[in-house]
């Protein structure tokens, strides 16, 4: 058993790439803390510890700003899984995925799973922007006697990328990594999400979770797990500036 400060490092990575502003930081906050945060813009790049069944998980958070795009291959770098993040309200952060951080992603694994996954559907969709009475008591840190149900002053916003261009992409990509005939159908790897609600994001995340499964398994079993001291990382789960990506 690891002694005190240590535990195994992470078993897998998954990558979360997309312009700035899409809402990938606030994806993993809600997933992770539960809750719903209005965050800065991501600086290079920082990753979360999730523990899946025995497995140890690293979801990197990545930045979107133009500036840091050279340091994105080396993120994701032997990188199991992608979350390929845009607006569902804005064409061009769904253009950029294929132009821009589509590249970065050869520097990963070769049987490397996406999911497409457009975020901030509570601003095109009514089912989206229902929080539940639970998650409401969550955001509030009080108890409602009834159910709220925040609707966006100027709701709802034009949405202007379909499902239809969602999979289209995403049978790009599969082409485009020579991945026919081995990787999930789109119907299943399309997602829609809400950071601020939760709508979809447990089961976006949880599914590439189990996906990536196998790998891990077969990874474990070929050597054994790396001893990852904690003292090198931060309270966030953020590693020192001095050290590379796992």
């Amino acid at each position: 058993m690891p002694a005190p400060g240590k535990m195994r490092k992470p078993d897998i990575k998954i990558v979360i790439l997309g312009d700035m502003n899409v809402g990938k930081t606030s994806l993993l906050h809600r997933y992770i803390e539960r809750s719903f945060k209005e965050t800065l813009s991501t600086i290079g790049g920082a990753f979360f510890l999730k523990q899946w069944g025995p497995y140890n998980i690293s979801i990197w958070d990545t930045a979107g700003r133009e500036q840091f795009h050279g340091l994105g291959s080396m993120y994701c770098r032997g990188a199991a899984a992608f979350i390929l993040t845009y607006d569902v309200t804005n064409w061009q952060s769904f253009v950029e995925l294929e132009d821009r951080f589509l590249p970065l992603t050869d520097s990963a694994n070769s049987d490397s799973i996406f999911a497409i996954v457009g975020n901030k559907a509570d601003l095109t969709d009514p089912q989206a922007h229902v929080m539940t009475l639970e998650e409401v008591r969550a955001e509030e840190g009080s108890v409602l006697p009834l159910p709220f149900f925040p609707t966006p002053p100027d709701f709802p916003l034009h949405k202007q990328v379909n499902q239809d261009d969602t999979i289209a992409l995403y049978n790009r990509i599969i082409r485009y990594k020579a991945l026919e005939g081995t990787s999930p159908p789109a119907e299943k790897m399309c997602f829609e999400t809400s950071a601020k609600t939760g709508f979809n994001v447990d089961i976006m995340f949880e599914t590439l979770f189990d996906l990536v499964l196998p790998s891990i398994i077969q990874k474990c079993s070929q050597s054994e797990s790396p001893i990852l001291y904690l003292e090198d990382y931060n309270e966030e789960g953020m590693k020192s500036k001095g050290d590379c990506c796992t």
